[in-house]
């Protein structure tokens, strides 16, 4: 492979998305658009996957309403519904079973965060191939 080719190779790899994210003990999976804890599937709906994964870009960071609504929902205006806080209590519920409601916090001027590190969570996915 040419130098040329290797440093093409390089920057495609850059701008594509990861397929894992992890947050604290929650990993979370492009390919399956649903969340993981240990063994078990968060089992998340398409709308609820978008939402935690949003927020796990940039963990710590408070997203608005106003942002998660434009990136997560793709909608530029201001709607008169509760749809966010909707989808984050249905994420928080399903996190809850695991002890990790707390994941997910309400910033005090609006808007939702991730309270957890970026990183790998302390289980880890093993390949079985030999």
């Amino acid at each position: 492979m040419t130098t040329r080719a290797a440093c093409d190779l390089s920057r495609e790899a850059d701008q594509l998305l990861p397929r894992f994210r992890e947050v604290g003990d929650v990993t979370l999976d492009l390919l399956h658009r649903d969340g993981r804890v240990e063994d078990s599937w968060l089992g998340l709906h398409p709308r609820e996957f978008e939402l935690i994964w949003r927020l796990a870009q940039q963990p710590g960071e408070r997203l608005t309403r106003r942002q998660l609504l434009s990136e997560v929902w793709r909608i530029q205006h201001e709607p008169h519904t509760n749809s966010v806080a909707v989808h984050v209590a249905r994420v928080r519920s399903k996190l809850s079973h695991f002890g990790l409601a707390q994941l997910i916090v309400t910033h005090p001027e609006g808007g939702y965060l991730i309270d957890a590190p970026p990183g790998p969570s302390s289980y880890r996915f093993t390949s079985t191939r030999t």
